[in-house]
């Protein structure tokens, strides 16, 4: 039985490849819970995925993928009647665009009385995100009912807000993510989820404003500035290590997985947020969300260093 179980929506990635052929893509695989999975079991934690795929090529695909990095697929639905998103990156000189055909598919199909509730009740952490909450009305509902599972049973609850206002009306969005925050063990926003949600309030009036609204703990993700972790009681500080950084797409996730897994391995949330952000920090030396994840000998190796 998995010890986490990550909850969401996969999405095939194609991504412009950085040569003269501008019609050239190299296929990869993206989605913000599917790399935080990935991420936690790269660094040995045993993890479960919930998600819905179409009955096609690509959904398949992730199944692969998911089976060859050791992630636990009994919770991944297929459905016959809807496909599996896809997302496209090109670059140009304001730097990556984002085009995501993700409208009608599977994932976007869950809903709450499909939830492996065995999965879930058996985990010892459940994560989820705001995306997965914005892509429709029954997959928001699947993670509130995915986190009252899990905090039923006793499991941490980690929630990463990773607003997109693109998918979403700013009002509904701000309305769901507190309303999610208060069932969270664990809120992991980003400084861009701060600004959208907080306006230009300084770190520590953020932090504040997430325990408020009932989160025990809150990380604080910072980029290449670090963190600030806070449980309600004590509130530190962590600091980046320098990397050759080249794209940071799914450094937040990987920071996520690390995150979690370190928390399950018995770790407190300040030496769990220090091992993550190292973690994430080697996540950006290599392009893609997936392939530059690291394993866990990468990391202790940088701590060691």
């Amino acid at each position: 039985m998995p010890d986490i179980v990550a909850l969401g929506e996969p999405l095939i990635e194609f991504n412009q490849a950085r040569t003269e052929d501008p019609s050239a893509y190299l296929q990869g695989f993206g989605g913000d819970t599917s790399n935080m999975a990935i991420a936690a079991a790269r660094l040995g934690a045993r993890v479960g995925y919930a998600t819905r795929l179409g009955s096609d090529a690509f959904g398949r695909m992730f199944v692969d993928l998911w089976r060859r990095e050791g992630v636990d697929t009994s919770g991944v639905a297929i459905d016959a009647e809807a496909p599996t998103g896809v997302y496209f990156v090109t670059h140009g000189p304001a730097g990556h665009e984002f085009s995501y055909l993700r409208a009608g598919s599977a994932a976007s199909r869950m809903r709450p009385d499909q939830l492996p509730e065995t999965l879930l009740r058996g985990a010892r952490l459940v994560h989820a995100s705001g995306i997965s909450q914005a892509i429709s009305a029954s997959a928001c509902d699947s993670v509130f009912e995915a986190f009252d599972i899990a905090r039923n049973a006793g499991a941490i609850v980690t929630y990463d807000p990773n607003v997109r206002r693109k998918l979403w009306p700013l009002a509904r969005a701000k309305a769901i993510v507190m309303a999610t925050v208060a069932q969270c063990t664990w809120c992991l926003p980003s400084e861009d989820d701060a600004v959208i949600l907080f306006g230009d309030a300084p770190c520590d009036d953020v932090i504040d404003a997430l325990h408020r609204a009932g989160a025990r703990g809150v990380v604080l993700k910072r980029g290449a500035k670090g963190c600030v972790v806070s449980d309600g009681s004590r509130r530190e500080e962590i600091p980046a290590r320098r990397v050759a950084s080249v794209d940071a797409t799914g450094a937040g996730d990987c920071f996520d997985g690390a995150f979690a897994a370190r928390l399950i391995a018995g770790d407190d949330a300040f030496a769990a947020a220090r091992y993550a952000n190292v973690a994430a920090g080697l996540a950006t030396t290599g392009y893609g969300a997936v392939a530059p994840l690291p394993r866990a000998s990468d990391v202790e190796r940088a701590l060691a260093a």
